[in-house]
């Protein structure tokens, strides 16, 4: 995933952002990966990162009453199973503490995250479903090359916006590949 594109987004959206937050779960091997990409992206775009390592309840209820106490302008959930299963925990944390956060899947905004940008599962599951279909035809598994995301979506919640008194720009809405009103 183009963790750039998360930066970008709140960059239009929140010019002015202090310190974004970055919750991420060290345990998942992709993560250090994400961060780079992450801090890259911060340093481009002049943004300034505070990272929150949680990979259980305990450091995940910790950090997020730290992201509250430190005064963090935006959250941004990073890529990880353990934190997609706390999904609600987490929308509702933003909710409560009026603070905009981007998640990595779609579903995070329907559910009343303010937005996502991330890989369409939906694309997944078919590139998935066309390697079933050359295996059963007689393909060796070994023979397919690994493949990619190639399909990303960008969904924004405007009632969620609404809510934290954010104007999206049109030019981020533009952009959008779902926007929920």
């Amino acid at each position: 995933m183009n963790w750039s594109q998360n930066a970008w987004a709140y960059c239009d959206l929140l010019p002015d952002a202090g310190v974004i937050a970055v919750l991420l779960n060290p345990n998942f091997p992709p993560a250090a990966g994400q961060l780079a990409a992450l801090e890259k992206a911060a340093t481009m775009t002049s943004q300034r990162l505070e990272v929150f390592k949680a990979s259980n309840d305990a450091e995940l209820n910790a950090h997020l009453a730290a992201i509250v106490q430190q005064r963090a302008s935006a959250v941004l959930v990073a890529a990880d199973p353990y934190l997609d299963t706390r999904r609600q925990q987490l929308i509702r944390f933003a909710e409560r503490s009026k603070l905009p956060a981007i998640y990595q899947f779609r579903e995070f905004a329907v559910d009343g995250g303010l937005m996502s940008y991330g890989p369409s599962i939906t694309d997944s599951y078919r590139q998935g479903g066309n390697y079933v279909g050359l295996i059963l035809k007689g393909a060796k598994p070994s023979d397919l090359p690994v493949l990619q995301p190639t399909k990303f979506e960008l969904v924004i919640n405007l009632k969620t916006a609404k809510s934290l008194g954010l104007t999206i720009p049109p030019g981020l809405i533009s952009f959008a590949d779902e926007v929920i009103e």
